[in-house]
C-alpha cells in the first residue's frame, strides 16, 4: 500500500494546490476522529495514442489496480473505465477519455497539435499523472475547444491531474445521507452541482452522489493568466448488495451529470 499512498498523496497535493483549493476547506468541515476515506478519484484525457486511456491506466496497474467496469457516455462522446485495488481501503480510479474522432475536423486537428507537443519520455514517468499540462495553449484555443466540448477545453487547459476526489459518506459518523452533506456545504457557502438534482442516483442504483461546482482557478496561457473552472469535490454513499458487500461500481447516468461540475456556468436543474 505504500506505493499507492505515495501516488495518491502526490495527486491530492496537486489537486488541492492547482485544481481545487476549496477541497482543503471541505475536508476540514467533514473530517472527524478518523481520516476521511477517499472513495475514488477521476482523471481525464484524449483517446490519442500518446496520451490515451492506456497511458493513464498503466501506473495504476503497476501498483496492483485491475479494470472492473466500462462506461459509455454517448452524448458527451466519452469512454471510461474504473479500476479497483485488492486492498478495499485504496481509492477506486475512474479514467475517462474524449473520443476525439467523433468531433469536428477543427477540434481533432487542434487537439492533435497539442498532443504532438508531449515528450514521449514524460509519459513513462508516473509523475505525469499530477504534472498538469504538457503543451502550450493560448486562451482563444481553449475557448474554441470549450465551445464544442467543455471536456476538451478542460483537458486542454489543465492537462493531467485529478479533476475530483470523493469523500466516502459510508465512513462518516456525523452524517449518513448525501443530502445532509449538501446542506452543510450550502450553509458554508459552497455551490452544489444541481444537474440531475442535487443528489444523483438512488438506493435502487446502489449509489448516491453529489458534488460541488468546480473552483474557479487561475491558469497560465500563452497570452496571460485567465480564471477558468478547475476541479471539484464529490461525495458518495454506497449501498449493500444482496451478499451484504457494498456496491463498488458506478452509475453512468449519474456520472454523466457529475462531469458537468466543471461547466463554466452552474447547469440548469434537470430532474
Amino acid at each position: 500500500m505504500e506505493r499507492v499512498e505515495q501516488l495518491f498523496d502526490a495527486l491530492w497535493k496537486d489537486y488541492t494546490e492547482r485544481l481545487c483549493p476549496s477541497a482543503a476547506q471541505v475536508h476540514d468541515l467533514l473530517e472527524e476522529d478518523e481520516p476521511l476515506l477517499n472513495d475514488h478519484i477521476a482523471l481525464r484525457t484524449f483517446n490519442l495514442p500518446q496520451v490515451g486511456f492506456d497511458r493513464l491506466a498503466a501506473p495504476f496497474i503497476a501498483i496492483g489496480y485491475k479494470p472492473c467496469g466500462k462506461y459509455h457516455f454517448e452524448a458527451k462522446k466519452l469512454y471510461a473505465e474504473h479500476f479497483e485495488h485488492p486492498n478495499p481501503l485504496a481509492p477506486k480510479v475512474f479514467i475517462s477519455e474524449l473520443m476525439v474522432g467523433q468531433f469536428s475536423s477543427l477540434l481533432q486537428e487542434t487537439i492533435r497539435d497539442l498532443v504532438n507537443q508531449v515528450p514521449e519520455a514524460a509519459m513513462h514517468d508516473p509523475a505525469f499523472l499530477y504534472g498538469g499540462r504538457l503543451w502550450d495553449l493560448d486562451f482563444k484555443t481553449y475557448e474554441l475547444l470549450s465551445a464544442e466540448s467543455e471536456y476538451a477545453g478542460w483537458v486542454a487547459a489543465h492537462g493531467f491531474g485529478a479533476n475530483h476526489f470523493t469523500v466516502s459518506i459510508n465512513q462518516l459518523e456525523q452524517f449518513t445521507e448525501v443530502h445532509e452533506v449538501n446542506h452543510l456545504l450550502l450553509h458554508n457557502g459552497f455551490v452544489i452541482n444541481e444537474s440531475g438534482g442535487e443528489v444523483k442516483g438512488s438506493p435502487q442504483d446502489m449509489l448516491e452522489q453529489s458534488s460541488t461546482m468546480a473552483d474557479k482557478v487561475p491558469v497560465q496561457f500563452l497570452d496571460g493568466v485567465h480564471t477558468i473552472p478547475g476541479g471539484f469535490y464529490e461525495f458518495a454513499k454506497r449501498y449493500p448488495m444482496e451478499d451484504g458487500e457494498l456496491y463498488q461500481g458506478f452509475v453512468a447516468a449519474s456520472a454523466d451529470k457529475i462531469f458537468e461540475s466543471t461547466n463554466s456556468q452552474p447547469p440548469l436543474v434537470d430532474y
